[in-house]
């Protein structure tokens, strides 16, 4: 039987990009890592690639490829399609002593995986995680176990918003035959 009064399907802008999106972006999770000395954060997208979720915090060891190698191992195991480091620089984006151990970092997971790796800027993610936490009420002591995921999930939400902004940008370009670094600037 047939509904007489079924809406009609209006598509948008905000629809198209949507729809463009997830259908690049589908069965790819996108998984996150807030790199540091002790400890590395993962995050991972949901499968629509639509917000970020903290997943887990990685505890070093003393062996770096050791630890390059597990790393590759979790974006494998969590069928992730792209993977995002953040990057972390100084408040005046200028680099420093941390920015050159995750490059390098970055430079070994990159002869361990196929996978394409991003880069987006970590500033003030771990602020923004503790903030959270102190508002949750979770005590100082716990706070190590979840901040660097927390950390991740920020930069990852970070990189799919720039996504999406893309995403729009090369939408809107199409439609209005502009092109997309106008619009992004």
């Amino acid at each position: 039987m047939r509904r007489k009064n079924r809406k009609k399907f209006v598509e948008t802008i905000d629809e198209k990009v949507r729809l463009w999106y997830n259908e690049f972006m589908i069965g790819k999770r996108i998984i996150a890592f807030d790199i540091g000395d002790k400890r590395i954060g993962v995050a991972i997208s949901d499968p629509f690639n639509e917000y970020a979720m903290p997943c887990e915090t990685y505890f070093r060891t003393k062996s770096f490829f050791a630890d390059v190698e597990n790393i590759a191992k979790i974006a494998k195991d969590k069928g992730a399609g792209t993977i995002v480091c953040g990057m972390p620089v100084n408040f005046d984006g200028s680099e420093s002593v941390q920015t050159v151990k995750t490059r390098d970092f970055i430079e070994v997971l990159k002869q361990k995986t196929d996978l394409p790796i991003e880069l987006e800027d970590e500033r003030f993610t771990t602020m923004q995680a503790r903030e959270v936490q102190i508002q949750g009420g979770v005590k100082r002591g716990d706070r190590k176990k979840s901040i660097d995921s927390i950390a991740a999930s920020y930069i990852l939400d970070g990189y799919l918003s720039r996504m999406k902004k893309r995403a729009v940008a090369k939408e809107w370009a199409e439609t209005h035959s502009d092109s997309a670094e106008d619009i992004l600037d």
